[in-house]
């Protein structure tokens, strides 16, 4: 991986409320993103995939009983280079809440919203490339044998996004919209215009149908070698447990790993580096880590 040394001004949120019911009883009296993916917690992924994309100021939402547990496990972020803030999500009404909840910190900046329980594997120069943009909303479509689960993109015959439409019963395309989301900061008002749907959520999918109508949303096709998994069932939360075991062990090479996003980004230094792996060094992650910093694990 190469080293980049990169801030993009654009604010990250990592969306990490709600009550994980499709995982009861295993989430009863733990947060979702707290539950182990192979050999981190979940959260780690949804977070390195901000940071790798060059945002390193980021809010993470949580439930008000999970948010200590956050807490202490990411801390304010200065050990990472980064900032980390919290805010508490009391009821799962959205995922377009988010950017309600996050309106002080959003201030003036675009902003990038991930799903805590979203994992990316892969080049993330699509992240890139949306980030730059200075005007409008960027989401993206990923190819699924299963799309009435999600938001699927409508295409017209020239290929050209006509609409978006939340897991309909008779799916226009295999195209579904992963939980990565790019918007300016127009977001901010134009969630403020939403009406709760039928089942009382602010959904994400009219959010995106607001960027639509005004033309001002793009969608990029995620290519083939990118993987996308979202962790949100006992099936998902195993096949994303086995696919990082299984590139891990094969590549010798970690992902979802935020401590050497840190580093690659040049958030931190190689000394910063082994001072955050050293604690870690008796676990594969901490000589993992300290192999990286070119440090032994003594």
């Amino acid at each position: 991986m190469t080293k980049h040394s990169q801030s993009s001004g654009w604010k990250g949120i990592v969306l990490a409320g709600g009550k994980g019911t499709r995982l009861y009883p295993i989430t009863l009296a733990c947060s979702k993103q707290l539950l182990p993916v192979y050999d981190k917690p979940m959260v780690y992924y949804p977070l390195s995939t901000l940071m790798l994309g060059g945002i390193r100021d980021i809010l993470i939402i949580a439930t008000p009983e999970d948010t200590p547990k956050f807490k202490a496990l990411l801390g304010d972020g200065t050990q990472f280079g980064a900032s980390f803030s919290y805010a508490k999500q009391a009821e799962p009404n959205g995922i377009a809440q988010a950017f309600i909840i996050g309106r002080d910190f959003i201030g003036s900046s675009p902003v990038c919203l991930i799903l805590g329980d979203n994992l990316f594997y892969g080049d993330l120069s699509f992240l890139r490339r949306a980030i730059a943009q200075k005007d409008g909303a960027t989401i993206f479509g990923y190819s699924v044998s299963n799309p009435e689960r999600y938001g699927v993109v409508e295409f017209n015959d020239q290929g050209v996004v006509t609409g978006i439409e939340e897991k309909p019963a008779h799916p226009k395309s295999h195209y579904v919209i992963p939980g990565l989301y790019c918007y300016d900061n127009n977001v901010v008002e134009s969630v403020s215009s939403l009406q709760p749907s039928a089942r009382g959520e602010l959904e994400i999918t009219d959010l995106n149908n607001v960027y639509l109508k005004q033309g001002n949303l793009r969608v990029e096709l995620l290519e083939q070698g990118i993987e996308w998994l979202d962790m949100g069932s006992p099936d998902t939360l195993l096949q994303a447990s086995s696919f990082v075991g299984t590139i891990e062990q094969r590549q010798g090479i970690k992902t979802g790993c935020i401590e050497e996003a840190a580093f690659r980004m040049g958030y931190i230094t190689s000394d910063q580096l082994k001072k955050l792996a050293t604690p870690l060094c008796d676990t594969p992650y901490g000589e993992y880590l300290l192999a990286i910093a070119e440090g032994p694990c003594k």
